[in-house]
């Protein structure tokens, strides 16, 4: 049994203007000691899933359909007390800017031993014990000293290694990192993923790496989610997307990355603006944005279609090449409607 299954999950935010979609029938499974990467731009709905997964979402946001099992215990619809026990305790996560997730009127110390006297049955001196300990872990250089000091008095990567430590130190499940090196220049953002990386093998658990950078992705992630307008739209192993994408904004996005070949060249951005979620198109959402995009994609959303035993896309250039090859037929009513796959 997988430790985390979300199935079908729908998550809105209802706002004056109208009902957005920020979640839009996402399905994955995480196993026990693996990494899990949620790629994709800014509004795809990568953080939406996590907050959901944590039901810390904003005032006006609600799940309004799917499961969320963790380790076999249904989490929506499970009530506030049910969810303090997961939070921090099974399941932990690093917010984006560690500058804003930490109080700047309380010392680091405070803060720490704060939440894992919330979480563990210790008393304040073994909850010291313990921050020290993890501040320790996660190679913050005299921990008893910086146990005093506020979260000014600390540089950005020195705030993230706070941040992790405090996300560790109930010693979860499974962690949730929404782009822990956001904020932090290239050498930083290096030291914290091989620090986190150390971190998961030693300890165990689950990680759910959440970012934009198919760097870290590729660095990291067992198994990779690409999403795009709060839907999945491919899901596979991470040598599977890297090597054989087979969305064309998956494609898109390989594209964009600069690697040595690309030295003294433009790099190919994917053109226009992600898609106005209270304003969906019937079609697939990426279409105003691909260069491939056939009249079928306008009118109609793509089925999910499995590539093999470890690689799923929804795209109408698989289905058009298992047509060609006779081993996929198009639905009698996407003929009748007159579409094409050219």
């Amino acid at each position: 049994m997988a430790l985390l299954e979300v199935n079908h999950l729908q998550t809105s935010f209802f706002t004056d203007a109208g009902e957005v979609k920020a979640v839009n029938d996402v399905s994955f499974q995480l196993e026990r000691g693996k990494v899990l990467g949620i790629v994709g731009e800014s509004g795809s709905g990568k953080s939406v899933t996590a907050y959901s997964i944590m039901q810390i979402l904003a005032g006006t946001g609600k799940i309004i359909g799917g499961s969320i099992k963790f380790d076999g215990q249904e989490l929506v619809g499970s009530g506030e007390k049910v969810m303090k026990n997961i939070r921090g305790n099974k399941i932990s996560i690093i917010f984006q800017d560690p500058m804003t997730s930490l109080n700047p009127t309380y010392t680091i110390g405070k803060q720490l031993m704060e939440a894992i006297m919330l979480h563990t049955p210790r008393n304040k001196k073994e909850a010291y014990d313990r921050a020290v300990e993890m501040l320790r872990l996660v190679n913050v250089n005299d921990p008893e000293k910086r146990m005093k000091q506020y979260p000014f008095e600390h540089s950005g990567g020195m705030r993230q290694r706070v941040m992790i430590a405090m996300a560790l130190a109930c010693e979860p499940d499974i962690l949730i990192a929404d782009e822990p090196t956001t904020a932090l220049d290239v050498t930083i953002q290096a030291q914290i993923l091989e620090l986190m990386s150390s971190l998961q093998k030693e300890l165990g658990m689950a990680i759910i790496m959440i970012t934009h950078d198919l760097g870290v992705v590729a660095q990291m992630c067992d198994e990779v989610i690409v999403m795009y307008a709060g839907s999945i739209c491919e899901q596979g192993t991470a040598d599977e997307i890297f090597y054989n994408p087979r969305h064309e904004y998956t494609k898109g996005l390989m594209r964009s990355i600069p690697t040595a070949d690309t030295a003294g060249h433009r790099l190919q951005p994917i053109t226009g603006t992600p898609i106005d979620l209270l304003n969906m198109p019937k079609g697939c959402p990426f279409a105003p944005r691909c260069d491939n995009a056939m009249k079928i994609c306008i009118h109609h959303r793509a089925d999910r279609i499995q590539i093999n035993d470890d690689h799923a896309a929804a795209c109408w250039m698989n289905i058009k090449e298992g047509v060609e090859n006779g081993t996929i037929e198009i639905e009698s009513d996407v003929q009748e409607g007159g579409e094409d796959l050219g």
